[in-house]
């Protein structure tokens, strides 16, 4: 515990510390960027045959599904197909996401309704914008343990799978040293993100790891590309699956499966 503390720590002061040497950069960079639509077509619907199983993505841009052309080719539905395939079951999904939110605007804007069915599974992308918000450690830890809170109090049954804060550090659209700064940040707010799920059941940490190849991003250079939507649904649905397919009423974790 001492010792991610200290490091923990020490990314913090050395974020701090270098940021200001590439601020015009971020400011170049969020003037000249590309600005993407979130994707087309509905933010329901449902995959298989079988026991229903119902799955809620709730979050930021990934979630919106900004670079592919409909939310059903983004994550939120390729999570769904992927589960349906590997538990053989009917999956009934929907998406919550906007671009944009942070961690507590999640919690503030998209949570489902009280009266809502509980979901069996939701995933969860949060972080990015929490970091490039220059949100401090305190308010993205607030934030982070805040909507999961929430999210268990709808569904108190249901597994919750977080999705890792990228390393950006790999993303084309900024600039060095822009980049590794940022990547600083987004490693110890993932590290965060990591120790606030030992502290929940059934909540699971999915890492998230990014290919710098250009074709691995939409054509903003930041969000993902269709490809890699299929490769993270892929990711994401086996994890659940190894979640499911054991006693998951204590599991908790970080897990990075396999299909």
């Amino acid at each position: 515990m001492m010792k991610r503390g200290l490091g923990a720590f020490i990314r913090g002061m050395l974020f701090w510390t270098l940021f200001p040497l590439a601020i015009p950069q971020a400011i170049r960079v969020r003037r000249s960027a590309p600005r993407l639509s979130g994707a087309a077509g509905p933010t329901s619907g449902r995959f298989g045959s079988g026991k229903k199983l119902r799955l809620l993505a709730i979050g930021d841009s990934i979630i919106a599904g900004v670079g592919a052309a409909t939310v059903a080719d983004a994550l939120p539905g390729q999570v769904a197909a992927e589960l349906a395939r590997m538990l053989e079951r009917e999956v009934v999904w929907s998406a919550s996401g906007r671009i944009g939110a942070t961690s507590s605007s999640t919690a503030e804007h998209l949570l489902p309704p009280a009266e809502t069915e509980p979901f069996d599974v939701m995933v969860v992308s949060v972080g990015v914008n929490d970091v490039t918000s220059l949100k401090t450690m305190s308010q993205w830890v607030a934030g982070l343990g805040g909507l999961l809170d929430d999210l268990r109090s709808h569904s108190p049954g249901c597994v919750i799978a977080l999705m890792g804060v990228p390393p950006l550090s790999s993303f084309p659209l900024l600039p060095q040293p822009l980049r590794s700064i940022m990547g600083i940040r987004a490693r110890a707010f993932d590290d965060a993100a990591r120790h606030e799920v030992t502290k929940r059941r059934k909540v699971l940490h999915i890492p998230i790891e990014v290919d710098p190849g250009p074709e691995r991003f939409s054509a903003d250079g930041f969000h993902p590309s269709p490809a890699s939507y299929t490769e993270l649904g892929r990711q994401i649905a086996a994890a659940i699956r190894l979640v499911m397919n054991c006693d998951s009423s204590t599991v908790s974790g970080s897990f990075s499966g396999s299909p």
